[in-house]
């Protein structure tokens, strides 16, 4: 548990290094993605990315519906932005932190992951319909094989 929360904060990472092989790439992508979904990429139309990519028929709802679904995505794009934007000073200069940064992306994720797939299991939809369901799915696997390397300590810290 020390390495998950260190007494000291400093820029010594002690996990093993494949975590971050793992972490890093999820980091810069969910980075992007909160870019784009909140709106902050003017080049990008979250409710494209709605619509296209998370399989969410925006065409079918009332003006004012589909204003509010992408509001609330657009929230918590921002949401998602600070989080990346502390996962990234943890590995540029507070490496201690790592392996809570890992933890903070991936309860962010498993989180939606699960409570999407309750509400699909509920409204009897498919469970992996979408192109983003199943990127979901991957980052989940890749930040919990992050997290478990991070706290595994190096034999060069173990000696």
């Amino acid at each position: 548990m020390t390495l998950l929360f260190p007494k000291q904060i400093d820029n010594h990472y002690r996990g093993q290094w494949a975590a971050l092989v793992l972490f890093v790439p999820v980091l810069v992508i969910k980075l992007l993605i909160g870019i784009n979904i909140s709106g902050l990429n003017p080049m990008i139309k979250p409710y494209d990315i709605l619509q296209d990519v998370d399989g969410i028929p925006m065409d079918s709802f009332t003006a004012a519906a589909a204003y509010e679904i992408e509001f609330a995505t657009a929230a918590w794009g921002g949401a998602l932005v600070i989080i990346a934007l502390f996962g990234g000073l943890a590995v540029v200069r507070y490496r201690a932190l790592i392996p809570v940064a890992i933890l903070m992306l991936f309860l962010e994720q498993s989180w939606r992951q699960v409570a999407s797939i309750m509400e699909k299991m509920m409204a009897g939809a498919p469970l992996l319909s979408s192109a983003g369901a199943q990127i979901n799915l991957a980052f989940s696997a890749a930040l919990l094989a992050a997290l478990v390397l991070s706290i595994i300590p190096r034999r060069s810290i173990r000696r």
